[in-house]
């Protein structure tokens, strides 16, 4: 175990001290902040004593990259740690490679309780320690809801995920230890299966352990796995927020994925699937119908969701060829009609992953699925070298012959159960290793393979975000919670929040506060934005919302809220403030606020929910300077819009919102002015 005492000073952490503690516990002869058991011995006995070798360069990315090389002299195990110290942050992160050589045996001693992660974290001040983290998902109005749980002297902390989806439930893999009055450590998780993590107070610090939730496996000879990916960022202040957007500033740097060097925008979409069969009864006619209505919002993508395949959604999973009924000629001419349209491009579902009984690669390649008794869901063995590699080329070659621009890779079942019943009893963990090192190739490929492509990850909604996903993928349905309720997804965006700067989800009708509750830096529109929606037959979906079936929709009231979208929708990228606490109640108000500090300039959003007595609330804006002037609009619910010109430090004392009406909301505006 290592002992890390917090050594910064200043009001930010410099990264030439990471590269120092580096330097100091990634070297010959000291224990590592990684560990495991090897042959019935720790790591903190054994690697002092193996054979050690470093080397390091710089790429043009703002890092650099140490290869770290421990060998056993006796059965010539090699661990390798890949670390990268990043130059524009207080950060470091790694993976632990671990190969058995060919002439090493048959196999090797048994290698158990990997900890790609065990470090003591112990600050100066010994005020105590708060362990702040976030909910995953699990389709409830809570989902990624914020928690503050503070470390007692010799309290213990356990989390993993459920059955096998990386945010699935129980955490986000995101996590920041405060050091109470002093700063602190952002730990963050890249492994999406079954991950498993520790905080332990004890004494003068907490113990932290990451990992695998279950290692016990002798590797074969010539045979390597992989661990999971570990970040630590280091922050200093007084206030938790300094980390969780410092940590929202890296992924926005480092992590997500970028087009035309900048991060990726989230797309404005449409699509006609959703409750009660998704896209069971598409067709290539209908569709481009349906997306023909929303030319005049300016959509940029239409979305076509589950049910476009052979065998439909639910069980035909396992078949990826368009159905025949609905796209006799493949799914290339309604890619066609839409760029013709003005769309810059198509989102397409798909669940690979899943294989329901008697679909084409059920019957096709049974040698490729992993089974349970009784269960009619087979789980794609990504594993399978053989299965991976038909995945790629199909799934990559449908994506250029029918004109494909966002993949959607959805996953609905656990897939714990399935890799732990394949395991032998000495070989504990190798199949969801081999399972998540192929997904991660299945994707990388993907993107080489054609490199203007987005993947949307969606496992149920939200359920497999990690450090690892982050990297490759895009968020555009973050949570399965009834869909479009407004309450959830200001609950929603508030959590997440704290942690990744850029998520999505969708708008079912169009008021101010039903879009402003799904607003974030990308947004989907359903069926009843369209003028000639059958309200009668999607209103029972909606229940939340007032309906006036006899009233027309109002196109220009709702192409005027597009617009407020689009004008506000880059300010996601900022730094985040919760400006009131978090609830989930109906009588409360909610509001927090995006700043984007290149600009000196942000938005809040405020809500009066429909139970709220209060029609004021007085907010406190964050991030200002207070001898500066700005701008501040203020757009109501029926987008009346009043300026006013205010101090920063009338800001950040307070300024009052009204809104007469319950729900209602209120967006403001504001950007500097003068000094």
């Amino acid at each position: 175990m290592l002992v890390f005492v917090f050594p910064i000073v200043g009001c930010l952490v410099n990264p030439a001290d990471v590269e120092a503690w580096i330097m100091r516990y990634f070297a010959q002869g000291v224990v590592p902040p990684f560990s495991f058991t090897y042959g019935g011995k720790p790591s903190s006995q054994l690697l002092p004593n193996w054979q050690f070798a470093s080397e390091k360069r710089r790429p043009d990315d703002g890092s650099e990259i140490r290869t770290l090389t421990w060998i056993d002299p006796e059965t010539k195990l090699e661990v390798r740690c890949r670390c990268t110290l990043f130059l524009d942050f207080p950060g470091v992160e790694w993976v632990l490679v671990f190969e058995f050589p060919e002439d090493g045996g048959s196999s090797s001693p048994l290698l158990e309780d990997i900890q790609a992660l065990d470090l003591k974290f112990v600050g100066e001040k010994h005020k105590g320690f708060v362990l702040h983290r976030s909910l995953g998902s699990n389709a409830q109005r809570n989902d990624f809801a914020p928690v503050h749980e503070e470390l007692k002297s010799e309290s213990l902390i356990e989390l993993t995920p459920i059955g096998g989806r990386s945010s699935n439930t129980t955490a986000l893999p995101f996590f920041n230890i405060e050091a109470m009055g002093e700063g602190g450590l952002i730990v963050a998780i890249g492994w999406s299966g079954q991950w498993a993590a520790s905080f332990k107070h004890e004494g003068d610090g907490v113990r932290i352990r990451a990992g695998m939730e279950l290692t016990r496996l002798c590797l074969l000879g010539g045979e390597r796995i992989r661990t999971p990916r570990i970040l630590l960022l280091f922050w200093r202040g007084d206030d938790f927020l300094i980390g969780q957007n410092t940590f929202r500033r890296f992924v926005l740097e480092h992590l997500s994925p970028k087009q035309n060097g900048k991060p990726v925008t989230l797309p404005l979409s449409c699509t006609s699937c959703g409750p009660p069969d998704e896209a069971n009864r598409a067709t290539e006619q209908n569709q481009i119908e349906f997306s023909s209505q929303f030319v005049r919002y300016g959509v940029e993508y239409f979305w076509l969701d589950a049910g476009w395949f052979e065998g439909r959604w639910p069980n035909g999973v396992g078949n990826w060829f368009p159905r025949k009924d609905g796209f006799p000629n493949g799914l290339r001419p309604l890619s066609d009609a839409l760029k013709q349209m003005g769309f810059k491009g198509m989102i397409l579902w798909f669940e690979p992953e899943r294989v329901y009984q008697g679909t084409w690669i059920d019957r096709e390649h049974p040698d490729w699925v992993l089974r349970l008794p009784g269960n009619p869901n087979g789980l794609l063995n990504l594993g399978n070298e053989q299965a991976r590699r038909w995945l790629t080329e199909h799934i990559s070659t449908m994506i250029e012959r029918e004109g494909i621009s966002i993949y959607r890779q959805d996953f609905n079942i656990d897939p714990l159960p399935f890799w732990r019943a394949a395991d032998p009893p000495e070989r504990q963990g190798i199949t969801e290793i081999r399972y998540i090192e192929g997904l991660y190739e299945f994707w990388d490929e993907l993107l080489r393979k054609n490199p203007s492509l987005l993947i949307d990850n969606c496992a149920s909604g939200g359920r497999r975000i990690d450090l690892e996903t982050v990297s490759r993928s895009v968020v555009l349905w973050r949570s399965d919670y009834q869909y479009f309720e407004p309450i959830g997804q200001q609950c929603h965006t508030y959590g997440i929040s704290l942690w990744l700067p850029t998520t999505a989800t969708g708008c079912g009708y169009p008021t101010a506060y039903m879009l402003r509750s799904a607003m974030g830096n990308g947004v989907g529109l359903w069926v009843p934005w369209s003028p000639d929606a059958p309200y009668e037959v999607y209103s029972r979906y909606l229940p939340w919302v007032r309906w006036e079936a006899d009233k027309p929709l109002d196109v220009g009231f709702a192409r005027a809220l597009v617009d407020e979208f689009k004008q506000v929708r880059h300010f996601f990228f900022g730094d985040f403030y919760p400006l009131t606490p978090y609830s989930a109640d109906e009588d409360v108000w909610m509001a927090y606020q995006f700043h984007r500090p290149d600009l000196n300039a942000g938005i809040v959003l405020a809500f009066r929910r429909s139970g709220c007595r209060a029609n004021s609330l007085m907010l406190r804006l964050c991030g200002l300077e207070e001898g500066t002037q700005y701008e501040v609009e203020f757009s109501d619910e029926q987008l009346r819009r009043t300026k006013m010109i205010l101090m920063g430090r009338q800001l950040a004392e307070g300024i009052e919102v009204m809104c007469e009406q319950a729900p209602s909301s209120m967006l403001i505006v504001y950007h500097e002015v003068g000094r």
